[in-house]
């Protein structure tokens, strides 16, 4: 039985809501710490919670925010019967609302380990491969930052070779994990700069001021 229209744009607002929980300023603050956003580079992610808070309040904020986007995708594919387009959607829903969460004036996170869960369901080969570059780059150079942005990049290509053997995936998989790199690469400008400065601080679980 087919979804009224309505039901595909609650689908939609329910995943932008979901992504815009904003776990690691909760986790930080249930951990004790102040606001996290005060703290490091103000940044409401696992890894300024890491530093901010310690590896588990960390740990923790990457797994929530991991499982925010995936399960925006599963709710809307089995809702959808596995819509490619809608299971698209509702992801990159969920990562907008991580990176413009409404309960923070939208300024949120930087998207990446809500996007990881998204292609996790969407192509776990993909993911896992994404996974892979972003640990050699970082375990390389030291720079999450810089695993944080290869990943993205690649995953448009990766989803290409991994979405089905010989089967390209559907273009709204094509342009929506090409639209998730571009605000992913956003989101980092400021880490970009630094990069291109030579200023930009290595992964570390010591509190610095300029944590990612």
């Amino acid at each position: 039985m087919p979804l009224f229209p309505l039901t595909y744009i609650a689908l939609v607002i329910g995943a932008y809501l979901l992504g815009s929980i904003p776990f690691g300023l909760l986790l930080a603050k249930l951990f004790g710490a102040t606001d996290v956003r005060k703290e490091g580079s103000g940044n409401i992610g696992a890894t300024n919670v890491a530093r901010v808070v310690g590896p588990l309040a960390g740990i923790a904020t990457l797994i929530l925010d991991i499982a925010k986007g995936a399960a925006a995708v599963l709710v809307a594919e089995r809702l959808t019967k596995d819509s490619a387009t809608w299971m698209m959607a509702t992801g990159f829903a969920a990562l907008v609302g991580h990176c413009y969460p409404v309960w923070l004036k939208f300024k949120g996170g930087k998207g990446v380990a809500t996007a990881a869960g998204v292609f996790l369901v969407l192509s776990p080969w993909a993911f896992l491969n994404a996974a892979i570059l972003f640990i050699l780059v970082v375990a390389f150079w030291g720079y999450v930052s810089l695993g944080s942005i290869s990943a993205a990049a690649a995953m448009p290509l990766l989803l290409y070779f991994f979405w089905a053997p010989g089967h390209a995936p559907p273009p709204v998989i094509t342009f929506g994990s090409l639209a998730a790199a571009l605000l992913i690469a956003y989101k980092h400008h400021g880490n970009i700069q630094r990069l291109a400065d030579g200023v930009e601080p290595k992964f570390s679980f010591r509190k610095k001021k300029d944590a990612e």
